[in-house]
This record gives C-alpha cells, structure tokens and sequence, in this order.
C-alpha cells in the first residue's frame, strides 16, 4: 500500500471509531493503528527516492542545456574561423559570431530558466503534498512523524530557494557563459 492509501486507512478508522459520550473523543484499536504507523514508516523511503530523482532529473537537465550550449559555441566559432579570408567576410563573420553567440547565450538562459521552473514546480507540488499529509493526519501522537515531514520540508524548500538563487543569477547575467575566445589579430 501507498502512504496515501494508509493514511487514508487511518482516516477510515478514526472516522468509524466510537465516539465517549459528552467527551468528544473515540476509542480505537492501539494495535492496528500502530500497525499502520508502521507501514507508513516502510514506506516512506519511496516518497524520499522521489525527492532524490527529482535532484538528480534537475542535475542532468542542467548539464544537458550547458552541454547544448558548448555545442552552440563551438559550431559559432568554427564558422567564424570558417569565414576569415579577407576584410570584409572577417567582419560579416565576427558579427555573425556576435549573434550566434547571443543567441545561445540568451538560448542557454532560456532553457535554464524553464529547467528552474520545471524542477521548482516539482519541489513546489512535492512540499505540498508533504504539508498536506502532515496538516492533515498527524496531531501530537505523531510528534516524531511529523518533525520528520518538517524536515523533508525544509529541504524542498532550501531545493526550491538554490534554484531561485540559481535563477536570479541567470535572469540577473551573474551566470555568465564562457567569454569568446581571444581575437586572433
């Protein structure tokens, strides 16, 4: 069973459970509550190898856009190395390098920008979840539970603040590509 569906197994019994007259409280079976206390917590190493794959889908996604973008480079100055036999071709060939060049520049930014929103909207829907379950389920029998889900939360978020940092710094030009190489002259 899924985390969900056992959580949603302990909403069954407490929603079933019978209730102590003029107290507001119910009376449910230890054991069995426990017991499924026990396969949320087997479980849960699942919902962690998500968070992992999510880290390293974003890593491989960053490294693929830079990969892309060293291509672009390259192809730009084979060209313009291509283009250089007289004056004139030298200059339509540096301003075509100039334009190249931005565009993968402004290329690069786009596609790590959408791998930013991509894998914050990952994060953003997985700490949601994560604040769901906590609000929803656990109250103070489930202290050591839900200190846990504040951890895992913390974590998204500090993903969720590196990649805006990241961001910022792409949109801001802080993440400077790699400068042109010398002019020959």
């Amino acid at each position: 069973m899924t985390v969900l569906e056992l959580l949603e197994e302990i909403e069954d019994i407490v929603d079933t459970a019978p209730g102590m007259p003029l107290t507001g409280k119910i009376m449910i079976d230890s054991n069995e509550l426990l017991e499924i206390v026990r396969e949320i917590r087997l479980s849960l190493p699942d919902d962690i190898q998500q968070a992992k794959w999510v880290k390293d889908e974003k890593e491989r996604i960053l490294t693929e856009a830079k990969t892309e973008y060293e291509k672009v480079l390259v192809e730009a100055r084979k060209q313009a190395d291509y283009m250089v036999e007289n004056d004139e071709i030298t200059k339509r060939a540096r301003k075509m390098a100039d334009n190249i060049q931005k565009n993968a520049d402004d290329y690069s930014k786009v596609m790590k920008m959408r791998t930013y929103d991509y894998v914050d909207k990952l994060l953003f829907d997985m700490q949601g979840k994560m604040d769901d379950m906590n609000m929803k389920y656990f109250g103070e029998m489930y202290t050591t539970l839900e200190q846990y889900f504040d951890q895992v939360g913390r974590l998204l978020q500090d993903n969720r603040e590196e990649l805006k940092t990241l961001a910022y710094k792409t949109q801001s030009g802080e993440d400077e590509p790699l400068p042109p190489a010398a002019e020959e002259e």
